[in-house]
């Protein structure tokens, strides 16, 4: 069929004039409040608040995000997303899926074929079919992996959803991403890795936000999902499910001064990771990081997992399901201070599978309940982890100071499930 052509304003690509609106409220310059956990420290967090006319964006594709990001410029900006935009699409707007991307011979068949641990061995995968998948990879990820630069807003407009994309905040600082519904960080071509986890499995490449030496973050009201291709609808290859999404929202590399607020993740495997390696020893005294009002629902396991970094948990709501794994991770010198948190659990998952630790030795606990009844996490996972895992102590070694109101349990469990993610700023 004959594309037709047509002349369109260039306002109709990027700039729009309606503000992002709660409740009658334009929300696109809201900063965040004091003492509104880690991110409020010092300097505070404003995004591109202090965004001129000419860098107040309203997009409605993916071509007119990635005009608006500008490569991740420093430049004050803010981007109002309206409608859904699929960062899986071409330069016209026309959708691409996984067979768009596969080059130079990449065939997942022959894949599998190459890199059976019965043939290949605990090697890792190398050769054309691997050489092929790396260079299909890149072909996606160039479409999908989108930069935001310092000084940075990115809020949605009434049911904004941002599909198939890896928000990378990357050595950036003062950014806010608010209001907005991202699903479906979707891997075309996972890599087999032979030894993880002793059995193998397979390693994908994109979260749906991923905080890289950033500093100075909010995140709120944002909803998190693998919504559209969930990981249990995958086949197994090689005894291991085949993965498609990696965390939802990351945070390494040195990234300090965080708070997520308000948000919920759904749906998922491996929600949320603060700190990418037992051996990255240059995030100490970094990964400074608040959650707080967010709700993370059937999420399997890190809900969060921590290393090195002082992470304060309160008044969080955890709708946990069957497959469940963990929700807490207690690893090397992490040190969480957890608050009045409420879990919902089914009648098999008991108290001593909410936490998991690995190398770490530090969890601070209060008020946590547990299907309506208070609990202590912490001698309950000594008691049933014993011999298995490291005893944890409640000494972690600091107080939070700088968060908001903290409501019982039970009032916020209530008032998360009424109030967390997108379209529900008050």
């Amino acid at each position: 069929m004959r594309r037709h052509q047509f002349i369109v304003p260039l306002a109709l690509l990027g700039v729009l004039s309606f503000p992002a609106r709660a409740e009658g409220r334009d929300i696109s310059r809201d900063t965040l409040p004091a003492n509104d956990g880690w991110a409020s420290y010092g300097s505070g967090t404003t995004g591109g608040a202090a965004a001129d006319d000419a860098h107040v964006f309203t997009v409605t594709d993916r071509a007119g995000l990635v005009r608006a990001l500008d490569g991740g410029s420093d430049t004050p900006k803010i981007i109002r997303i309206a409608g859904t935009i699929d960062a899986n699409t071409d330069d016209r707007g026309d959708r691409l899926d996984c067979a768009d991307y596969a080059t130079d011979g990449y065939d997942l068949k022959k894949y599998l074929a190459a890199y059976d641990p019965r043939t290949w061995g605990a090697a890792k995968p190398s050769g054309p079919q691997e050489q092929a998948r790396q260079a299909s990879a890149a072909r996606q990820a160039e479409r999908v992996e989108l930069t935001v630069g310092s000084n940075t807003t990115i809020v949605g407009l009434e049911g904004a959803v941002l599909k198939g994309a890896s928000l990378q905040v990357k050595d950036a600082t003062n950014v806010i991403v608010r209001n907005l519904e991202l699903r479906d960080a979707y891997d075309c071509f996972p890599v087999w890795q032979p030894n993880s986890g002793g059995l193998g499995d397979w390693k994908t490449a994109y979260d749906n936000i991923w905080l890289r030496g950033a500093t100075h973050v909010w995140v709120d009201h944002v909803t998190l999902s693998d919504k559209g291709h969930p990981d249990s609808g995958e086949p197994t290859y090689f005894g291991r499910n085949y993965l498609r999404h990696d965390g939802l929202l990351d945070i390494t590399n040195g990234s300090d001064l965080v708070t997520v607020s308000w948000s919920r993740f759904a749906g998922h495997d491996k929600a949320m990771l603060i700190g990418n390696g037992d051996t990255a020893t240059g995030d100490r005294g970094k990964l400074r990081v608040t959650l707080h009002h967010n709700e993370f629902a059937s999420v399997v396991q890190r809900a969060p997992r921590v290393r090195f970094g002082q992470v304060h948990v309160y008044n969080n709501r955890y709708l946990v399901k069957d497959g469940h794994r963990y929700s807490i991770g207690v690893s090397t010198e992490s040190a969480l201070y957890l608050q009045n948190n409420a879990f919902t659990t089914p009648g098999h998952i008991e108290v001593a599978d909410l936490v998991k630790s690995w190398n770490g030795s530090a969890l601070h606990d209060e008020g946590t309940l547990f299907n309506g009844f208070p609990v202590d996490l912490l001698p309950i996972h000594n008691a049933y982890n014993s011999g298995s895992e490291r005893d944890l102590t409640a000494d972690v070694g600091w107080t939070p100071t700088l968060h908001t109101k903290i409501d019982s349990a039970e009032v916020a469990d209530r008032a998360v499930a009424r109030g967390a993610g997108a379209g529900r700023i008050p």
